[in-house]
């Protein structure tokens, strides 16, 4: 039991079902329908195993700095996962992940390919250099709602066909993306300082890494009311059942943005958890939105 649960941690694997969860909003937000199982079924195999598979490498380049950082969060810093098997488990879900995309259609396929390959390049090469390795986390977060359109168009179709919906979620999971990433930026400012990693706490220091946390999370928070106000985004046009999700959404980023910005130490593992509350409420918002509202 220790070791499964030591398992999941390493391979995050709730983050994976929150990536599947954004391809379905993509895939229901361009067809207003659920999608055929099979085809749910593979796009939730690539948002799994992929995410799961840079998880694994990224705490693999990472130990060194988690262990600065006494990260006991990470199950290869508590010794309960060995770096070998972390290894293993990228080079096996790794590729598993872009054969599931190969089934689904050309473009899926080409957005993994393209994706896996940042990710390696990240992992490998840009670890140090966070201020890039923050973007390249937001766009992971955003991607999915392109592929899972993208996974449903007939033919493949392609970005021009996209509902607007689906543009400006991805816009909106990308700043809070950000976010969080300069949030845990924060958090691992100590060990990424001692390792000479370049973060944006070491240039704008640490109130102004939480300011600018914040004013992505604003920024997100005020893009999110678009789709209510604008009648280009159809269904979801003057719908409360999809504002409902999003008051909620918004009053817990909010919430976070007010605790970085007050002169007391934040509780960052805390706030990380809670914006990613708030993001699975918002992400709802935009699946039931698009059938009820």
């Amino acid at each position: 039991m220790r070791t499964a649960k030591a398992i999941w941690e390493l391979l995050r694997l709730e983050h994976g079902v929150m990536i599947a969860l954004g391809i379905l909003v993509g895939a229901v937000i361009a067809v207003p329908s659920l999608p055929p199982v099979l085809m749910f079924v593979l796009t939730f195999c690539v948002a799994l195993f992929l995410e799961a598979s840079t998880f694994a490498l990224n705490d693999y380049y990472d130990r060194e700095i988690d262990r600065r950082n006494k990260r006991m969060d990470r199950p290869l810093v508590r010794g309960d996962v060995s770096p070998r098997m972390a290894l293993l488990l990228a080079a096996v879900l790794f590729p598993l992940g872009l054969l599931a995309a190969y089934f689904v259609n050309l473009p899926c396929f080409l957005i993994a390919v393209v994706t896996a390959a940042f990710a390696l390049v990240y992992d490998v090469v840009l670890k140090r250099l966070k201020v890039v390795g923050n973007f390249f986390i937001a766009y992971v977060m955003a991607i999915p709602f392109v592929f899972g359109g993208v996974a449903v168009i007939p033919s493949g179709g392609d970005i021009g066909e996209l509902h607007p919906a689906i543009l400006m979620v991805a816009v909106i999971a990308f700043l809070a993306g950000v976010g969080r990433e300069v949030m845990k930026d924060v958090q691992d400012y100590e060990g990424d300082r001692a390792m000479g990693v370049r973060s944006f706490p070491r240039y704008l220091g640490l109130r102004g890494a939480d300011a600018l946390a914040a004013c992505f999370y604003a920024a997100a928070v005020i893009l999110s009311f678009l789709p209510f106000l604008n009648s280009v985004f159809g269904r979801y046009y003057g719908n409360y059942v999809y504002l409902g999700f999003i008051v909620i959404t918004d009053l817990i980023l909010l919430g976070v943005s007010w605790q970085l910005l007050r002169r007391k130490p934040a509780d960052y593992p805390r706030l990380r958890t809670l914006s990613l509350v708030a993001l699975l409420f918002g992400l709802l918002g935009f699946l039931i939105g698009a059938f009820v509202g």
